[in-house]
């Protein structure tokens, strides 16, 4: 009898190797490939299964025009834009923008709120200058603004705003300079809003607007009480990094009237935090926040403007469930919710509506970039059987035994899985053994390599005969995850997929081809750094997660690509040089009819020459050194002159390409 503490709850593969033979049975589909990655949940606005078993991109969104993403790929290839690449498509920002819209005017026209909704949105998402301009020119003819969270990113909104009626919201930390250049930009003709996140930037608000003879338009960042949940729960509630209490709110609103300046305080502005996983948290903070908004206008503040911050969040698996990778709430949920909660609050106390404003970043940007890397190899755990010899130690005996044993279960007999556990702890204590025996000395090496082959064979015989549908022993389960393969990706987490390291993000990651064909394998990835944590080892399984991905078996001089989707948000940005492995290539592309295209913009990834300055290495300075270190070679005889050129050009020609590897 198995003590019930040998199992626990963990989420297993939705598709076990007994599971994956079972599909056999019939011809796998496309279908099934898109159930089984979850493709039909979380991509089905942009994302398909075309007949071929390649997917499909629908820029423009569900049943537009779409494009074959392997013949994309070949035609990339052929422009020497090889893997790892990012894949940006303008036409998904300019669709995501367009529903962010539409769901607000949606929502506006179902309550009949008198007022509207005009967002911003948060540079700090992604930087790329192709990004935040595209956005800006799509979002025109709404006045669609941004949002900058330090003096560096300002200067970009600054530079980037050609439309009088966008906003730039002003958060972050502000020094004098910073208040000082809003306040110079709104005489420029800007409407930056300095927001005040820090009680002691009230004072250098009134000494500069005293200086330079004018003011800012003010907003203040309220702490909610309202209380958090996930990951970035401490964003709000009173020990959140930012904002004001109702105390410090009250304070500034005697200081700011006291010189002179609550005439400009027109916005009220609180944060959730990044993806928002519960809609119940919103209505909460949203209620509180509208009390506070009433209030401010009743101590003489004119307001106008309610900032309900970002945490719009995505439904990364696509179950719709309150997860970290998932949502329990759509769009229209999301806006549905901020216009009647705001309306209400105004409409009780007569109070006129603010005009509406969020920093959806991750809700625009998340959809529109694709990272495609390619494989480089596998490895997995050797499962042959070794031959026998005519002596061999007892612990290896023992596991040949055991083997043969585990052979002869029967899967639907009554206690099978009781009687592979305890075959399993016999097959652990004999290659214990064996590996006993060899530190002291008693056997050899071959032997060793015997027991330890001997002991996956039994692995792999107890994963095959684990019956269906029943409670698996935690020990049980794990062979699967010891089983798989290591499939060796051309990329660096840490520089293209750096959440999943730090935060355990899960992205949806899957075969890009391939998928009218039955995954035979089951496996993770490694990347190209020395880090045993560049690797990516969970996945989405419909609000759950799995340690292990179905894969096919690679086919010889055949490339095997890997699409991760929905990485838009924070990841160029947040990526480091670990390893000095750079940036990607990236394409910005733009449907034009169907199956037809155009490469918008082109950015090539860092060379190794970039990544070396980076770092106060000079690559002339490299060269030379190594240029006199092979004329010393030549002098001493232990290297050829034609040997030393070559050796030379390898590595001035390395210097141009990025930091990937090639065929």
């Amino acid at each position: 009898m198995i003590s019930q503490d040998l199992y626990d709850d963990c989420p297993v593969s939705n598709l076990t190797k007994s599971n994956l033979k079972k599909t056999q049975v019939r011809e796998w589909t496309v279908e099934d490939s898109a159930v089984l990655y979850g493709l039909d949940r979380w991509g089905k606005d942009y994302f398909s299964i075309n007949p071929a078993g390649n997917i499909s991109i629908s820029p423009k969104g569900r049943d537009k025009d779409n494009i074959d993403l392997m013949f994309l790929l070949q035609e990339l290839n052929g422009r020497n834009l090889k893997a790892p690449l990012l894949l940006r498509f303008d036409d998904i920002l300019e669709d995501r923008l367009k529903k962010l819209h539409e769901i607000f005017e949606t929502a506006i026209s179902k309550y009949g709120y008198k007022g509207h909704y005009q967002g911003v949105f948060p540079i700090k998402c992604n930087h790329q200058r192709h990004v935040v301009e595209k956005i800006l020119n799509y979002g025109h003819k709404w006045n669609f603004g941004l949002e900058a969270g330090s003096k560096a990113e300002l200067l970009i909104a600054l530079a980037l705003i050609n439309n009088p009626e966008a906003l730039l919201i002003c958060n972050g930390y502000k020094d004098k300079r910073y208040i000082e250049t809003a306040i110079l930009a709104r005489q420029l003709g800007k409407n930056p809003v300095v927001v005040i996140e820090q009680f002691d930037e009230i004072n250098r608000i009134i000494t500069s607007s005293k200086k330079l003879g004018a003011a800012p338009l003010i907003g203040f960042r309220a702490k909610l009480s309202s209380e958090g949940n996930g990951r970035w729960k401490s964003s709000i509630g009173e020990k959140s990094k930012f904002g004001l209490s109702v105390p410090e709110i009250l304070k500034a609103v005697d200081k700011l009237k006291a010189a002179g300046l609550l005439q400009e305080v027109k916005l009220l502005h609180f944060h959730l935090g990044s993806q928002i996983n519960d809609i119940a948290i919103l209505k909460d903070a949203l209620q509180e926040a509208g009390q506070i908004y009433i209030e401010l206008k009743r101590l003489g503040a004119p307001m106008g403007y309610l900032d309900v911050g970002g945490g719009l969040g995505i439904d990364y698996d696509g179950s719709q469930t309150a997860t970290a990778a998932s949502t329990n709430y759509s769009l229209q949920n999301y806006a549905n919710d901020v216009v009647a909660t705001i309306q209400e609050c105004c409409h009780t106390h007569n109070i006129e509506v603010p005009t509406l404003i969020s920093e959806s970043g991750r809700a625009i940007v998340s959809h529109f970039s694709i990272l495609i890397f390619n494989i480089l190899g596998t490895s997995s755990v050797s499962r042959d059987i070794p031959k026998k010899s005519s002596k061999e130690c007892l612990p290896v005996e023992n596991l040949r035994k055991t083997m043969m044993h585990i052979q002869e279960i029967n899967k639907s007999s009554e206690n099978s899985i009781s009687r592979l556990q305890e075959a399993w702890n016999d097959a652990i204590k004999f290659k214990n053994d064996a590996l006993n025996s060899f530190r002291l000395g008693y056997i050899d090496l071959p032997e060793r390599a015997k027991a330890e082959e001997l002991t996956w064979v039994c692995a792999q015989a107890v994963v095959d005969r684990l019956p269906e549908n029943q409670l698996i022993p935690k020990e049980l389960q794990e062979l699967d995850t010891a089983l798989a393969e290591t499939y060796y990706a051309n990329l660096s987490i840490f520089r293209s997929a750096p959440d999943t390291w730090a935060i355990g993000q899960l992205f949806p990651v899957m075969p890009i081809h391939r998928l009218n064909e039955k995954p035979t394998n089951l496996g993770h990835f490694a990347d190209l750094t020395c880090d045993s944590d560049g690797k990516l080892g969970t996945f989405i399984n419909n609000g759950q997660s799995k340690s292990l991905l179905e894969l096919h078996k690679i086919k010889h001089n055949e490339p095997y690509w890997i699409g991760m989707f929905l990485g838009g948000a924070y990841q160029e940005v947040m990526g480091n040089l670990h390893n000095l492995f750079g940036t990607t290539n990236a394409v910005h592309i733009r449907l034009t009819n169907h199956r037809e295209y155009k490469l918008d913009h082109v950015i090539r990834g860092n060379t190794k020459a970039d990544v070396l300055t980076s770092m106060e290495h000079n690559p002339s300075e490299l060269l030379e050194r190594l240029r006199m270190s092979s004329e010393l070679a030549i002098e001493n005889g232990k290297l050829k002159i034609n040997d030393a050129q070559r050796l030379l050009e390898h590595l001035e020609t390395s210097l141009r390409q990025i930091t990937y590897l090639h065929e």
